[in-house]
């Protein structure tokens, strides 16, 4: 299937991060709808995730300190099942780097197989290999999409995960929207390799080591 007239669901969580012997758990979850090619800003979802009385890794980002006591009430990703289905089956996933949101999700639904999974970091590194950084929030800065991500979620900023879903979800657009990605199907996107980023890598690190 092209990708431009696939129905995708970009999806980000936030988690506690690893505490001591504690593994990490997703806290929030946010998901936003593609069609066309296009961000659909009317689907969208939200939703705090149960965490028990735990530590949260100091260095986890996000609002979780000020929402302990929100979080301790949410549902988990259990209760959410009957409306998380319906984003999570049936259609290609994109997340930036999508191995945190690709492994909760496997946990959460084990008897699934949600995906085919397609990574805007990996797409980000084929599109733009000389950029210095391709987290998510240099990429939305540096291409000029942060205010589009923040018009369609008004007050949300960098590390809530309904801002980092359409974060991801724009950058997917951008992409698409590229010279000579018009026709690229989800497969091409699900298997892309980002070779000329790793090759640059590769040499970069080889100069440094002989230097």
């Amino acid at each position: 299937m092209i990708a431009r007239d696939a129905v995708i669901t970009a999806i980000d969580f936030e988690t506690t991060g690893v505490m001591e012997d504690l593994p990490s758990e997703p806290w929030q979850i946010g998901m936003v709808g593609m069609r066309g090619g296009a961000v659909d800003g009317s689907r969208q979802f939200m939703s705090l995730l149960r965490v028990g009385d735990r530590p949260f890794n100091p260095h986890a980002p996000g609002n979780h300190h000020k929402l302990r006591s929100e979080i301790a009430e949410a549902p988990t990703t259990g209760d959410l099942w009957p409306e998380l289905k319906k984003w999570w089956l049936g259609a290609p996933l994109a997340a930036h780097n999508i191995s945190v949101e690709k492994n909760l999700i496997q946990a959460a639904a084990p008897l699934h197989s949600p995906g085919p999974w397609i990574d805007t970091l990996k797409l980000a590194r084929v599109a733009y290999p000389a950029l210095e950084s391709h987290t998510l929030e240099d990429l939305l800065i540096r291409l000029k999409l942060m205010d589009q991500t923040r018009e369609l979620c008004p007050g949300r900023e960098a590390h809530d995960a309904l801002f980092d879903a359409i974060g991801c979800a724009v950058l997917l657009e951008h992409v698409l929207g590229l010279e000579g990605w018009g026709g690229v199907t989800v497969e091409q996107l699900v298997n892309v390799q980002p070779d000329a980023y790793y090759k640059r890598v590769s040499e970069r690190t080889r100069r440094r080591a002989t230097s």
